[in-house]
């Protein structure tokens, strides 16, 4: 029998402080009361059914600022349900992965009636987000003290009070106490070990712990190409033919690791429970807008937008606009060759040391300003997407992968291209490629963690201050730790690092043959990133709602086009050096044939090996293809059941018409 909300008290007067919400200083008192009650309000009633109560009571809001912060919690009964309700997968006694239910609950492993870590803080932070955000307006035509701010039934209330500035944010609240632990056993003392993956994803959720296992694996990945790349660099600078054997192991390298990330990601997620988690139904994105109608597919009134109008914005106005900053890249590229060649002369002129040093300078200077300009690139794309109004938050984020992608691509790599094949000046080819590798990496260190953790260190000394300086009787250590991470930055996502991370492939893969110690810096690089990255996550900004996640997405295509684009560079440059072309002194047309034979040749290996590597390993195929043959015999016996509920029904009635 389905156990619901409405039969189970799930109330409880004291709770374990779980989210925060921080509403606008102004807020109208009846908006405060109107938001408490559909909060705790039941279920079947149009509420969340969740508990909530304000960070300080009237006493304490005399004397303390914030005034205007909330803390959400749920009844261990109620996050169960939640967990059902979300369709969080958990492993059952006999080893199998099935979806949660309150009913058999007891069939699942590691449960207990007393036992409150069955489900992880991530889960249950998740659990509070879901029924916070699938509050829905039922008969109000507005916010209760606010006529402007419209609302309309089946609108997500949460989604409508953040973007009319009544909430100001909602974000789920550290454990100290595990976090403490997270920290011990990642990043507080540098040693070379295996991340603690599934404690990352106990804390964090699947999407982050699937990123630090994708740069823990990458980073290995890299370290067979930067032990073979070593001895290329120390002893065969200019002998491009020998550089032939180290370009095709790069290919199929690009090639097995990817393929190999894909097995693995499948046997970490199978355990995690999100492989095997059922999609739910995308709802429209929170920006998303329109005149209000029914939507043919849900039968829910919601905001319909046309689509030509949408293909309208994105054709007439955000792919000129991209094309404009793809040209402004270009010109500030030309820039970059100018002062070059302006330094090179200097120092041909002089021939001083200090020149020598000179010549770096160009391209450092390049490097800081492709970083500016991918960052303030990043804020168009964003605005112009979020201007084409798309429905789905995934169009929404593919549109902004490709936007972004395309033009860090562009300005990352088009003076690499253009020194490859148009100046052919492989000298300065390895001295770009190094300066933009290593000087990238040092920037991203400074900008992304060290200089947010010293700001942020600055500002839990003057909240400890201001905390110290009370005399009200309060909790004083849940407030301090509410007041400083509501200050904190937010966690934006994995989109940054994971761009990282292609650029960075880029930059091994594309030139291996030219600049074969790539590896070893990003090697070197990654081993740092790791922990500022973990530091970032941990003490820099606000903890992140968990996302369940089945893979890395969009990014393995992008990695795999990536790896594709390398074969083409390679063979090109080695079909460019002095050894091969020597080998064709009166031909060149034979020379172009034959390194075109081989790319075809190389990418048909990448394809096979790619189609010969199964993508989930074959114990995971077995236990997904029990999964499904289970749910289609369940299905099969509910509808036996159905249908004999129906015969017995008919004949029932059939009694009836029979008897005088």
């Amino acid at each position: 029998m389905k156990v619901t909300l409405s039969a189970l008290d799930t109330h409880e007067s004291s709770f374990t402080p779980l989210v925060v919400i921080e509403l606008a200083q102004d807020v109208k008192e009846e908006t405060k009361e109107w938001l408490k009650n559909r909060i705790i309000t039941k279920k079947k009633d149009g509420g969340a059914q969740l508990s909530f109560r304000p960070l300080l009571n009237k006493y304490e809001k005399e004397t303390l600022e914030n005034q205007n912060l909330y803390l959400v919690g749920a009844s261990k009964i109620r996050l169960l349900l939640g967990a059902e309700a979300v369709g969080l997968v958990k492993e059952c006694s006999d080893n199998t992965m099935r979806a949660f239910t309150y009913g058999t609950r007891h069939s699942f492993k590691d449960f207990d009636d007393d036992n409150d870590d069955f489900l992880s803080m991530a889960e249950r932070q998740f659990i509070i987000k879901h029924e916070l955000e699938n509050l829905r307006a039922r008969d109000e035509k507005m916010i209760p003290g606010y006529p402007q701010a419209k609302l309309y039934p089946g609108k997500s209330l949460l989604r409508r009070l953040l973007t009319s500035g009544i909430v100001v944010q909602v974000f789920p609240l550290h454990d100290n106490e595990a976090l403490k632990k997270l920290e011990d056993t990642w990043y507080t003392r540098f040693t070379l070990k295996f991340q603690p993956v599934d404690r990352i994803r106990g804390y964090f959720g699947e999407t982050i712990a699937l990123y630090f296992g994708f740069l823990e694996y990458f980073t290995f990945a890299l370290i067979p190409m930067a032990i073979i790349g070593l001895p290329y660099y120390l002893f065969a600078w200019e002998d491009y033919d020998k550089y032939v054997i180290f370009a095709s192991f790069n290919l199929i390298w690009s090639t097995v690791i990817l393929e190999v990330w894909k097995r693995g990601c499948a046997s970490m997620t199978y355990r995690w429970g999100t492989l095997v988690m059922k999609r739910k139904f995308e709802e429209p994105r929170p920006g998303y807008h329109g005149v209000l109608g029914i939507n043919p597919v849900t039968g829910r009134e919601e905001p319909l937008y046309p689509s030509y109008k949408r293909q309208l914005r994105i054709y007439l106005v955000s792919l000129p606009f991209v094309c404009l900053c793809l040209y402004f890249s270009l010109f500030v590229m030309m820039i970059y060759f100018d002062m070059e060649a302006w330094a090179l002369g200097l120092h041909e002129d002089s021939g001083s040391e200090w020149t020598s040093i000179l010549l770096y300078v160009p391209s450092i200077i390049y490097a800081i300003v492709i970083e500016i300009m991918n960052r303030l690139y990043r804020y168009a794309a964003e605005f112009l997407t979020s201007w084409e109004n798309h429905r789905l938050e995934s169009a929404y984020q593919n549109h902004l992968i490709l936007k972004v992608l395309v033009f860090n691509f562009l300005n990352c790599f088009a003076s690499l291209f253009y020194i490859a094949f148009v100046l052919r000046d492989m000298k300065l080819l390895r001295q770009s490629l190094a300066t933009l590798l290593i000087t990238s990496q040092i920037l991203n260190q400074i900008v992304e963690s060290l200089l947010p953790y010293w700001l942020q260190k600055k500002h839990h000394v003057r909240v400890k201050k201001k905390v110290e300086a009370l005399k009200a009787d309060i909790d004083a250590t849940l407030y301090e730790q509410v007041v400083l991470e509501k200050e904190m930055g937010t966690y934006l996502g994995t989109f940054d690092d994971y761009l990282e991370l292609f650029l960075q492939f880029g930059y091994v893969s594309l030139f291996s043959c030219v600049y074969p110690l790539a590896a070893a810096f990003a090697v070197l690089n990654n081993l740092t990133e790791v922990n500022s990255d973990a530091l970032k996550m941990c003490r820099v900004l606000k903890r992140p709602f968990s996302e369940p996640s089945a893979s890395i997405g969009v990014w393995q295509l992008a990695f795999e086009t990536m790896s594709v684009i390398s074969v083409v560079t390679n063979c090109a440059l080695i079909g460019m050096s002095p050894q091969v072309n020597a080998l064709f002194p009166e031909s060149k047309t034979d020379l172009v044939l034959i390194v075109v034979a081989v790319e075809h040749m190389l990418l048909a290996l990448k394809f096979i090996l790619a189609f010969a590597i199964p993508d989930k390993p074959r114990h995971i195929q077995m236990k997904l293809a029990r999964l499904e043959f289970e749910s289609l015999e369940a299905l099969k016996q509910q509808q036996m059941k159905l249908t004999a509920e129906n015969l017995r029904e008919e004949c029932r009635e059939g009694g009836k018409e029979k008897a005088p």
